[in-house]
C-alpha cells in the first residue's frame, strides 16, 4: 500500500493509474451492455438456474470475461480472441522462418507481428462471435430449447449481432494494447482481472446464500490459505551468482562486480493458464456450430470420447486434457521468451561469468538445465491450481445452482495475485526510475 500511495503522489504515474482505471470501468461498462436482439430477461432468468458444471468449458471462458460470454453483451466475445491469436502467432515463429526473423529484428519485427496478430483476432472474433450467435439461434448456447434472442429475429438481426459482438472484440484488444502502451501493467491480463476481480461479490453471496455460513467460512479459510501459498511461490527464484571480471578502460577500472541472474519458479506466469483455457474451449465451440445443423445427436468417435469430455469440466478425461495442456504451454511459453544461448551470450559479451562454469556454450547449458528444473516443478504447480476447481465440481462441491465456485477456484485466485503482484512490482520500479531521475536532476 505504501507503493501504491507514494504513486498517487507522482503526477506523471497517476496519470497511468487513473487511465488504466478508466480503461477497465470502460470495459466493464460494455460488458453488462445487451447486444442488440438478445432477450436479456431470459438469459438473466437462465444463468441463475445455470450450474458451474451445466456451463461446461463455457463456465471458465466466461469467468475471464466477467459473465460478459454467456450475457451476449457487446463484450461478450472479450479477450478470447486475441490470446488465441497470440498463440498461433508465438507457435509460428518455431515452425516458419519467416515469423523467426521478424522475431529477431528486434522493434520493427515485434511491431509486425503485433500486426499479424491483429489481422488474426479480427478473424477469430468474427468467427467465434458466428459461432456464438448461430449456438442462440438454434437454442443451444444455455441448454437445449433456452431461448436468448427475441422471438422476431431474422437474418439481418443475426449478422448486426454478429458484427456488434466482433466489433466488441475489436475494442477489448485496443483497450488492451491502450492500457499495456500508456498505463500501468499488462493489458490482456487486467482486463482479464477485472473480469473476475466484479465476480467475487456475487459468487461470495452465492455461497453463502446457497451452503451456509459455514461451508463459506471454510470457503474463505482455503481462499486465504491459497493466496499465501501462490504468492510464496510466484516470489520464489533461483538467484545464481554472477560474477563480473575487471576490465580497464582508458585510465578507468570498470567490472569486477558480484551480482546475480534471478530466475522464478514459476517464470511462464498466468500465461499458459490462459492459453490452455483458449485452447480447449475452440474444439468444443467448433464441433457444437457443425452439429447443432444436424438432426439427432451425432454417433461417432471424437463426439463421444472427446467432446463430451471436454463439455464437462468434472470429467477426469477434461482436467487430464487441461493439466497436459498447461504443462506444455509452460514449457513453450519460456523456450520461445527465454533463450539461455542469448542470455550466455550477453553475460560473455560484458565479461560475466558463473563461478565454477566456464563462459559460453557452458553457461548456456547449465542456465538450460537449472531453468528446465524450475520449470518442471512450476508447470506442476500451474497445472494443479488450475485443476482444483474441476476436482471440487467432480467431488460434488459447487454443483448446486448459482455455487459461485468457480470466481473462487484455483485459476482465478493464481490469476488475481499474479497480475496484482506484477502490476505491484511494475509501479515499485517505475518509482524507483521517478526517485533516480529526481536525484540526477
Amino acid at each position: 500500500m505504501s507503493a501504491i500511495i507514494q504513486a498517487f503522489r507522482d503526477a506523471d504515474l497517476r496519470k497511468k493509474i487513473l487511465f488504466t482505471l478508466a480503461m477497465i470501468i470502460l470495459y466493464r461498462v460494455g460488458a453488462q451492455i445487451p447486444s442488440p436482439g438478445v432477450d436479456y430477461q431470459s438469459i438473466a432468468g437462465r444463468l441463475r438456474e445455470l450450474t458451474d458444471e451445466q456451463s461446461g468449458v463455457y463456465s471458465l471462458i466466461n469467468l475471464f470475461s466477467g459473465g460478459a460470454l454467456l450475457q451476449l453483451s457487446v463484450f461478450a466475445i472479450g479477450i478470447m480472441p486475441y490470446i488465441t491469436a497470440s498463440i498461433i502467432v508465438q507457435l509460428l515463429t518455431v515452425v516458419i522462418p519467416h515469423f523467426e526473423q521478424l522475431k529477431k529484428e528486434g522493434q520493427s519485427g515485434q511491431t509486425k507481428m503485433t500486426q499479424y496478430t491483429r489481422y488474426l483476432t479480427v478473424a477469430l472474433a468474427l468467427l467465434q462471435s458466428a459461432g456464438i450467435v448461430a449456438l442462440a439461434d438454434r437454442e443451444q448456447l444455455l441448454g437445449q430449447g433456452v431461448q436468448v434472442l427475441v422471438a422476431d429475429r431474422n437474418l439481418w438481426d443475426l449478422i448486426v449481432l454478429v458484427v456488434t459482438m466482433t466489433a466488441g472484440a475489436i475494442i477489448v484488444m485496443w483497450l488492451g494494447e491502450l492500457i499495456t502502451e500508456k498505463g500501468i501493467g499488462n493489458g490482456m491480463s487486467l482486463l482479464i482481472f477485472a473480469g473476475i476481480a466484479t465476480r467475487l461479490p456475487n459468487d461470495g453471496m452465492s455461497v453463502l446464500n446457497n451452503s451456509g455460513g459455514l461451508v463459506f467460512g471454510i470457503v474463505v479459510a482455503a481462499v486465504i490459505v491459497l493466496v499465501v501459498g501462490v504468492v510464496f511461490v510466484e516470489q520464489g527464484q533461483r538467484r545464481i551468482p554472477v560474477q563480473y571480471a575487471k576490465r580497464m578502460v582508458g585510465r578507468r577500472q570498470y567490472g569486477g562486480s558480484s551480482t546475480y541472474l534471478p530466475l522464478k519458479v514459476n517464470q511462464a506466469g498466468v500465461i499458459p493458464v490462459i492459453f490452455a483455457s483458449s485452447l480447449i474451449y475452440m474444439p468444443v465451440l467448433i464441433t457444437e456450430i457443425i452439429n447443432s445443423g444436424q438432426a439427432g445427436a451425432p454417433d461417432n468417435w471424437w463426439q463421444r470420447n472427446v467432446i463430451s469430455h471436454l463439455m464437462t469440466p468434472s470429467s477426469w478425461i477434461y482436467i487430464l486434457i487441461y493439466f497436459v495442456l498447461i504443462i506444455f504451454f509452460s514449457y513453450f511459453y519460456v523456450s520461445v521468451q527465454y533463450d539461455p544461448n542469448d542470455q550466455a551470450e550477453n553475460m560473455k559479451k560484458y565479461g560475466g561469468f558463473i563461478p565454477g562454469i566456464r563462459p559460453g556454450r557452458p553457461t548456456a547449458q547449465y542456465l538450460g538445465y537449472v531453468m528446465n528444473r524450475l520449470l518442471f516443478v512450476g508447470s506442476i504447480y500451474l497445472g494443479i491450481i488450475a485443476v482444483l476447481p474441476n476436482i471440487a465440481l467432480d467431488l460434488g462441491v459447487g454443483s448446486q445452482q448459482g455455487s459461485g465456485m468457480t470466481a473462487f477456484g484455483g485459476t482465478a485466485i493464481l490469476i488475481l495475485v499474479s497480475v496484482a503482484l506484477t502490476t505491484v512490482k511494475q509501479i515499485e520500479s517505475q518509482l524507483l526510475q521517478s526517485n533516480y531521475e529526481g536525484l540526477l536532476k
